[in-house]
């Protein structure tokens, strides 16, 4: 039977069972046998085991070798004066009640009793009746005055832990607030729980769930592996000096020995999150605290978190039946042996962390080398503390995350930075690009008339002055139309460098050079990659090139807004990227001309940027092409030799 973990001791009548415990007994002391063998009996008779002693020197054995809680002493002994071994008595044994008897009714010797210890003073001839109910009250009396010295130290020992959290607490935040490191916080926590300036538990072991959350698993611990290794590592502690905020600083040199020990037993811990039946994971899913104790017959005794989500009035654990009735009369959950095999302790307590929005894992504490009980203000202590690490854990965990971003973003400016060149060198191609272009148009066709006229005429010509002309005519048209030519190549691409190109990162990082103009124009774009991503040997400047003009040309198509799909795929030794928009396409009529450098539209500008996609992709070994797509738009297929 699983007893509920017990609030503050309500006092109720004392029965005659409860007036005597561990084995104590009333002392009768009188020389007279007629008095006192009717007297023990009729206590025994009352079911009080009592002692007989004629002499002070056999009262005096008994209370050395037995546990006396009450001792009626006559004054009047042959060998000792009642009234002198008295002061003996109260001094040398002060937990002994004591009732006078005497023949004597004088009310100056029942003071004088009085004031050197007794409890009480009777005056002989007195009825047994009376003096059973005296002693009843004297040991009552003694009985309350252990309860009230016992609740007494309950409070000073409260009134110090209270202290003792305080400044742990106190102690702890300095910690947290220097640092947010998560292994840091991780060692202060169970230094928190170890030390005795701490929770002074004897180990402590922190199982956290992985990164994917798929299993608990054994993350650090701290704790000896024998009482001699506490006492040494406490001593050393001692001898240095150390300040709670230096032992977390120096944790690793000053247990190294024990941590391997302790460390290699956290190791072995890995549960499955998926095993809701482990009191592991039980203990994280329900945010609940559980002790095991030989006592519960290993059976996990479930405690509620002092926080008003359960518990009677919120603040301690549930009552049997109330507690059935909350796990929906649920099968008692069992303790793994493995667990207790690895732990190699049958006593233990497991603690939640949490934050509201997610589980950490739990602490194991327990208390192996001093086998002290684990009471309920030590469970208390502990869960108050664990929601106090429970924070600087999710602490912890929003600064890493805060520095991924800003990690994150750190790169997307530097790359950022990076290709403003290119985007400023793809402008300057453009604009070269259409200015070629133009020329091309307006001029190369009428140099081109004059230059054959001029051969023409050259041919036909028998007057040497004339031919000095046209050979000037000529020659300076042949000038022309090579600067013309020069232009056009100026405009195409350089030597290629090759080096390992990553597809998919580079495609995705040069349409997100775009992102603002694909916003201004009410764009939206998405990428498919696949998982093992395609890897090519060319130009990373002249790759970035083909994709920024077509990425641009695509923008361009769609000014009222649309849709830009980029795929990438491989196979059969290539690497394949389709680059798919919504725009009104190009009429099939028009595809073959669409790359050539003097074919112009309003939508595909000049087509120069086409012109040098097509030659850079030529140099580099691959292929590209365009074609209708079938849900309307144009696709443009790339086609790159994989490395």
């Amino acid at each position: 039977m699983v007893e509920a973990v017990s609030g503050l001791h309500k006092h109720v009548s004392i029965s005659l069972g409860q007036l005597l415990q561990n084995g104590e007994i009333i002392a009768i002391v009188d020389d007279d046998a007629a008095i006192r063998e009717p007297l023990r009996s009729y206590f025994e008779v009352h079911g009080l085991p009592v002692v007989e002693c004629a002499l002070a020197a056999d009262l005096m054995q008994v209370l050395s070798s037995r546990n006396v809680a009450l001792v009626l002493l006559d004054i009047g002994l042959p060998d000792t004066d009642g009234l002198s071994l008295l002061p003996r008595i109260v001094d040398q044994y002060p937990d002994v009640a004591v009732i006078m008897l005497t023949g004597i009714a004088d009310l100056q010797v029942a003071l004088d009793c009085m004031r050197k210890g007794a409890t009480d003073y009777l005056s002989k001839p007195v009825q047994f009746e009376e003096i059973f109910h005296v002693a009843r009250k004297a040991l009552e009396k003694r009985r309350l005055v252990f309860e009230n010295r016992k609740y007494q130290e309950e409070l000073e020992e409260a009134h110090f832990r209270i202290q003792l959290l305080h400044q742990l607490s106190v102690k702890m935040n300095t910690v947290y607030l220097s640092t947010v490191e998560l292994d840091q916080i991780l060692r202060a926590i169970l230094v928190g729980i170890t030390s005795r300036e701490g929770l002074g538990f004897n180990r402590a072991f922190l199982v956290m769930f992985d990164d994917d959350g798929r299993f608990l698993r054994g993350r650090l611990a701290i704790g000896p592996s024998s009482r001699e290794e506490a006492g040494r590592v406490w001593e050393e502690i001692e001898e240095r000096e150390l300040n709670f905020l230096q032992i977390v600083d120096n944790l690793k040199e000053i247990s190294k020995s024990q941590e391997a020990a302790v460390n290699t037993i956290a190791r072995s811990l890995v549960v499955s999150a998926e095993d809701t039946e482990n009191i592991l994971i039980r203990a994280v899913l329900g945010r609940r605290s559980y002790r095991v104790s030989p006592e519960n017959g290993w059976v996990p005794l479930p405690l509620e978190r002092r926080n008003g989500n359960g518990g009677r009035h919120g603040n301690g654990p549930l009552l049997n039946e109330q507690r059935e009735k909350a796990e929906g009369g649920a099968p008692p959950l069992a303790v793994p042996r493995e667990l207790i095999n690895i732990l190699d302790e049958d006593s233990f307590v497991v603690v939640p962390l949490y934050s509201p929005g997610r589980s950490f894992g739990v602490i194991i504490a327990d208390n192996y080398v001093t086998r002290r009980p684990i009471e309920d203000n030590h469970i208390s202590a502990l869960e108050l503390f664990a929601s106090q690490a429970s924070l600087a854990i999710e602490q912890s965990h929003l600064h890493n995350e805060r520095q991924r971003k800003i990690v994150e973003l750190e790169a997307v400016n530097q790359e950022l930075d990076r290709s403003k060149d290119l985007l400023v060198e793809a402008e300057r191609y453009s604009a070269l690009g259409h200015m070629a272009a133009q020329l091309v148009h307006i001029i190369r066709n009428p140099i081109t008339s004059i230059g054959g006229v001029s051969r023409i005429l050259s041919k036909k010509n028998v007057d040497p002055e004339w031919g000095k002309y046209l050979n000037v005519i000529i020659h300076e048209t042949e000038r022309v139309e090579s600067t013309l030519e020069d232009l056009f190549a100026f405009v195409g691409q350089g030597e290629i460098h090759r080096e390992e190109i990553p597809l998919c990162v580079v495609v995705e990082k040069t349409a997100l050079l775009l992102q603002s103009s694909m916003a201004k124009h009410g764009v939206t774009w998405k990428m498919e990659c696949p998982v093992q991503e395609p890897v090519i040997q060319g130009d990373l400047h002249q790759i970035r090139q083909v994709f920024l003009h077509l990425f641009r040309n695509a923008v361009e198509a769609m000014p009222d807004g649309g849709r830009l799909t980029v795929a990438v795929g491989a196979g059969e030794g290539q690497a394949i990227v389709s680059v798919i928009d919504t725009g009104p396409g190009i009429p099939e009529s028009y595809l073959d001309k669409a790359k050539d450098p003097f074919f112009t539209t309003k939508t595909y500008g000049t087509g120069m940027g086409l012109t040098l996609v097509e030659r850079i992709v030529n140099a580099h070994g691959g292929s590209f092409s365009l074609k209708p797509h079938l849900g309307g738009g144009l696709e443009v297929r790339v086609v790159l030799p994989l490395q």
